[in-house]
């Protein structure tokens, strides 16, 4: 129960990677307030945990800050919303464009900003994690606006660490690789597209959404309290080969 006591606001908690957060967070003892776009959502992940939810479509800049004001002042905040819209180089569009900048970069920017206001009105102290891809750091087919929603969150998060840092706010950033929610696991279960990516993870396998929330829950705690500013890879070795 190492976050008693605490609270932590975590974005896209309704699935996926921001729902095994939010199980994780509340089994060692943080109170969780949940911000997902579907209620339904919401609704089960109160019944198995507990906590406080907030319904908010975080492609709508007002909406997302009128969500963190009812949020309230909390110790931890975790960013996993994010979205992916498929097109090449050559197909990009504007609607594409702004869906996947404005929920990966925008709205997580917006939910820091705020977190971090309320914090140093409260005296300062807590920490960030943001969600960022390995898709940040290497060239993936059809993923352009992703890819520099993703590194660009990693060069907001030194910004962030660096101006946060006086005020004892901590924020780093993780790295997954292809990691198993519902919709990968029905993605990448063909092996012929998933074959050519496995073989670059010298673990063996792809991460499973507890091995990113377990990764999260460490920079969020004490024993990690001189990290800041990072980008930790949570991804097999797969950036090391």
């Amino acid at each position: 129960m190492q976050f008693s006591g605490q609270s932590v606001i975590i974005t896209g908690a309704g699935k996926g990677i921001g729902r095994a957060c939010a199980r994780i967070m509340a089994e060692r003892g943080a109170e969780v307030i949940a911000l997902s776009r579907t209620a339904s959502d919401l609704d089960s992940l109160r019944e198995e945990i507990g906590g406080r939810s907030i319904a908010v479509d975080l492609a709508d800049p007002a909406a997302t800050r009128r969500a963190m004001a009812e949020a309230g002042t909390a110790d931890f905040l975790i960013n996993s919303a994010g979205i992916n819209v498929l097109e090449s180089s050559f197909d990009m569009t504007e609607a594409g464009y702004e869906a996947v900048m404005g929920i990966n970069l925008r709205a997580a920017l917006i939910t820091c900003q705020e977190f971090g206001r309320a914090r140093v009105a409260a005296g300062g102290g807590g920490a960030i994690v943001n969600i960022t891809s390995i898709a940040g750091h290497r060239g993936f087919t059809e993923h352009l606006c992703y890819a520099a929603s993703k590194a660009g969150l990693e060069g907001a998060t030194r910004v962030l660490a660096k101006e946060f840092g006086p005020h004892g706010i901590r924020v780093n950033a993780v790295a997954p690789t292809i990691t198993l929610t519902e919709l990968a696991l029905a993605a990448w279960s063909d092996p012929a597209k998933s074959a050519p990516m496995m073989v670059r993870h010298p673990i063996g396998r792809f991460a499973e959404v507890d091995d990113v929330a377990r990764t999260i829950a460490t920079l969020l705690s004490p024993d990690t309290a001189m990290v800041n500013g990072a980008v930790l890879s949570v991804d097999g070795g797969f950036l090391a080969v």
